[in-house]
């Protein structure tokens, strides 16, 4: 009988007792700088020597002016990532601008490990993306508004106007995020 009590006393303990992680969600180091020079990429790039890091390795001014918008799609993407800001290594997001002509296309895309936001700045574009269970979800979306394309699904852009639409998104990675 004592045998059946402890048993059962070590089930109870054991269904109340929750999981544990084996990982450390938060960062190890305060920057990881991009080495680009380095051979090695694993989960990023090497990191370059904190004694060399500067505010370079932090600043992009790439995205303050509209691209040229004059290929077969009719729209332009000017990614600020890793390769372009060096200190985004390992931080798990990244920034664009799109830039879209009259008519002009972002073709459907994924981001498999990424969601992704988009903040119109001039414009007005349509958007939208397929669920799994294959639904279209859209909205004809103009300046000052949002919307997001969560991870993993395709998603578009398009600018069915005469005149030229610009946005600026903002991806967040999920590389090691707890199941």
């Amino acid at each position: 009988m004592e045998v059946v009590a402890a048993v059962s006393f070590l089930a109870v303990l054991l269904a109340l007792v929750s999981p544990a992680f084996a990982n450390d969600p938060d960062m190890l180091q305060d920057v990881c700088v991009a080495d680009s020079t380095s051979g090695v990429k694993l989960n990023g790039f090497a990191c370059k020597d904190a004694a060399s890091i500067t505010p370079e390795d932090f600043f992009f001014a790439g995205i303050s002016k509209p691209g040229m918008t004059n290929n077969t799609m009719k729209s332009l993407v000017t990614g600020a990532n890793v390769e372009k800001i060096p200190g985004l290594n390992t931080l798990g997001v990244s920034m664009g601008r799109i830039d879209f002509g009259p008519g002009g296309l972002n073709p459907p895309h994924t981001h498999p490990r990424a969601t992704e936001m988009v903040f119109v700045l001039y414009g007005e574009l349509d958007v939208g993306f397929l669920t799994t269970s294959n639904k279209l979800i859209s909205k004809h979306i103009k300046t000052g508004e949002t919307f997001v394309f969560p991870r993993g699904l395709v998603h578009f852009q398009k600018n069915n106007g005469d005149k030229p639409a610009a946005f600026t998104s903002m991806e967040l990675t999920f590389s090691n995020a707890p199941k």
